[in-house]
C-alpha cells in the first residue's frame, strides 16, 4: 500500500491543515515509507502465537479492601471551602 498526493491532500483538509506543495510531496514519501515498513509485519509467522491483549502477564494489582475508621467530620470538614450541617455547600446549578 502506498499513500498519493491526494490521500494526504484529504487528511490535510480534514485536520484544517494548509499544506504547501513541497510538505506534500515530503509527507506523501513519508507516509508511504512508514506504511511499507509496517507492512513487513505481514511477513511475521503467527499461526503459533496466542492472542493477546498485553505483551506481559498482568494481573489484578489492588489491594484487599479493608474496614478502616474514617475521619472525624470535623476534620473532614476543615477542608471545605464552605459547610452547613456537616455537609459541603456548593454554589447551586440549578434554578
Amino acid at each position: 500500500m502506498s499513500i498519493n498526493i491526494s490521500d494526504v491532500e484529504h487528511v490535510a483538509k480534514l485536520a484544517r491543515l494548509d499544506l504547501s506543495e513541497e510538505e506534500k510531496e515530503m509527507f506523501t514519501a513519508q507516509l508511504s515509507a512508514i506504511l511499507k515498513y509496517a507492512e513487513k509485519l505481514n511477513e511475521l509467522d503467527t499461526d503459533n502465537v496466542e492472542p493477546t491483549t498485553h505483551v506481559l502477564h498482568v494481573s489484578n494489582v489492588m489491594r484487599e479492601d479493608e474496614v478502616k475508621e474514617s475521619l472525624p467530620i470535623e476534620k473532614v470538614m476543615r477542608n471545605a471551602p464552605d459547610d452547613e450541617d456537616g455537609q459541603f455547600k456548593v454554589p447551586a446549578v440549578l434554578e
